[in-house]
């Protein structure tokens, strides 16, 4: 039984050993935290999507403190004065600085998310050209879906400030030409609007009256609310229901002419 003893102390006392164990207490440390978050979040009620991007802002900030411990663990095991060494390190430190600064903008920028309430995780937002749901909001990045092909698309997050978050109202102009009585313009918006409003997509619909006066038309201004995830295809759905209502009332969809003179 001593020798037993003796040689699982010799067999621990070996620095490979003790690096090995380091790693996987580490591993099984962020598997319960991973576990207990992404529990926490299919508690969450669909309203709490706020709870969800903090869970998850959690279990990532986690990941990189337990390496970072167990990575200076495992030097202080193999002999290395780690605090000597960090502290002779200071000038590399700021060279490395510079080098990872655009690291260190998106981390900031992943707590500002957050603490400023940007958006969260199930919005609905546009970048650039793309709309699309937030999926996953990281400590560097953040990821959507986008709405039209479902491909995904991570963001550093120091790019935040070209985010929009996409509302529940949605605009459309129905433009007219300048032949038809706005009064009659007017009765066809109204059929138009009675058939927007039977679609179960929309929660609300509203004429808004005349929006502009162009060249070659006037535009008449109507709005919708919606579920942002909807949007896409709603709107897709509400410009045929014009045309076709447009046709059958033989108005043609105006459009820009030009004019040139001879001389």
């Amino acid at each position: 039984m001593e020798g037993f003893i003796e040689s699982v102390t010799k067999v621990l006392g070996n620095s490979w050993v003790q690096s090995a164990i380091v790693v996987i207490i580490a591993a099984i440390i962020y598997r319960i935290i991973a576990v207990i978050t992404i529990r926490g979040e299919k508690r969450e009620k669909l309203k709490k999507v706020k709870g969800k991007t903090y869970l998850r802002l959690i279990r990532n900030i986690t990941k990189y403190v337990i390496s970072v411990f167990a990575v200076l663990t495992i030097l202080q095991i193999h002999g290395v004065n780690v605090e000597s060494t960090v502290a002779g390190l200071g000038i590399l430190g700021i060279i490395v600085g510079f080098i990872v600064q655009d690291a260190f903008k998106d981390i900031i920028r992943g707590i500002d998310i957050l603490s400023d309430d940007y958006f969260s995780v199930g919005d609905v937002v546009k970048y650039k050209d793309i709309e699309g749901k937030v999926i996953m909001l990281g400590l560097k990045s953040t990821k959507i879906e986008d709405i039209r092909t479902q491909n995904i698309i991570s963001i550093a997050n120091r790019n935040i400030e070209q985010i929009e978050v996409l509302s529940e109202f949605m605009y459309i102009n129905i433009p007219m030409p300048y032949e038809v009585k706005v009064e009659a313009a007017e009765k066809v918006i109204g059929d138009i609007g009675n058939q927007i409003k039977d679609d179960k997509r929309v929660l609300d619909y509203n004429y808004k009256g005349v929006n502009n006066m162009g060249d070659s038309s006037i535009d008449y201004l109507i709005s919708i609310q919606c579920n942002p995830k909807e949007r896409l295809q709603l709107r897709r759905d509400i410009l045929r229901i014009i045309l076709v209502t447009l046709e059958k009332n033989k108005i043609s969809v105006p459009y820009k002419q030009i004019d040139i003179h001879n001389k």
